[in-house]
């Protein structure tokens, strides 16, 4: 199996590391403090290193990091990530309170943040995954009413289907939406999801598409 760096190391970053550890992939987890994560690292047995030693040594990349420091962070991993599939879980969430449950967002209706990581390293393979759900969920989420749906886009179609046999592996429903121009409508997702988390201290529901 391919090797998976995982950059970031808050919640979505070590849930997305120890699913990647339990269905068999080498994986290490990247930390601008790799110190911080000793205890996470012994109980998981996975590795912790710099965001830019995990990012050399992994052939799929994770970007697991707040979505206002992502561009800045892409942009120092430079020739790192050049021609990697990088699963892209970040959301443009801006600095700012909700408004009864709504979270802005720094980008706008007719831009993504996916866009916007993906137009000056044309070499790197974004995918757009797992923005619209909480990490708890992330890994073998259980519903009654069968697997819930987790869209993808990319500009890379090989990449978007390496990305969806991960999310088939790790219980979801991949339902792929094509280029990247469909993360404007994938990211305010994010916004939908957490409306019932901030209203109704609600945060395990999952979206699902009922097929015909």
């Amino acid at each position: 199996m391919q090797r998976v760096g995982v950059i970031g190391s808050a919640e979505v970053g070590q849930a997305l590391a120890e699913g990647f550890k339990k269905y068999g992939y080498p994986v290490r987890i990247g930390s601008r403090t790799p110190a911080k994560l000793a205890d996470f690292s012994r109980k998981a047995g996975i590795e912790a290193g710099s965001l830019e030693e995990v990012a050399a040594w992994g052939e799929i990349l994770v970007l697991a990091v707040k979505g206002t420091i992502a561009e800045g962070l892409v942009n120092r991993l430079g020739s790192n990530i050049d021609g990697k599939v990088i699963i892209d879980t970040t959301n443009p969430i801006a600095e700012a309170p909700p408004t009864d449950g709504v979270l802005s967002f720094f980008t706008g209706p007719n831009d993504s943040l996916l866009e916007r990581l993906q137009g000056p390293h044309p070499s790197a393979r974004f995918v757009k995954a797992w923005n619209s759900v909480g990490s708890a969920r992330m890994v073998d989420p259980v519903f009654s009413d069968g697997r819930p749906t987790m869209f993808l886009c990319g500009n890379d179609a090989a990449a978007r289907k390496t990305v969806a046999a991960i999310l088939d592996q790790f219980g979801w429903e991949p339902a792929d939406m094509g280029a990247a121009v469909a993360a404007r409508a994938i990211e305010p997702l994010a916004i939908l999801w957490c409306i019932p988390g901030f209203r109704e201290n609600k945060w395990s529901h999952a979206f699902k598409v009922l097929w015909k």
